[in-house]
């Protein structure tokens, strides 16, 4: 199979413009992990740029990949506003100390 990786130089290809992830809309499995799912998008690219797979098997590993960083996205900002507001906490409480 030809190889499909890319130099860090080479640009997008013509009309391309990537979109940000956006927050999913699909909640994770409550038995969900945020290390094992990076371990698994870890291991997904690696059998992508590794150029063994058949170019359906890409597409659907990439999808994959791409849910799972939303749902990787999702956690971190739920758990960056629970610090923001158990900071506000912290300020707004009086030094009774």
């Amino acid at each position: 199979m030809t190889n499909l990786k890319r130099s860090p130089e080479t640009s997008s290809p013509p009309g391309f413009k990537p979109t940000p992830l956006s927050i999913s809309s699909v909640p994770a499995p409550s038995n969900w992990n945020y290390e094992a799912t990076v371990a698994e998008v870890e291991s997904i690219i690696a059998r992508i740029e590794a150029g063994d797979l058949d170019l359906a098997d890409v597409f659907d590993q990439f999808s994959t990949a791409v849910e799972h960083l939303r749902q990787c996205e999702t956690f971190l900002l739920e758990r960056q506003q629970q610090m923001g507001l158990l900071i506000q906490t912290l300020v707004d409480e009086p030094e009774d100390f």
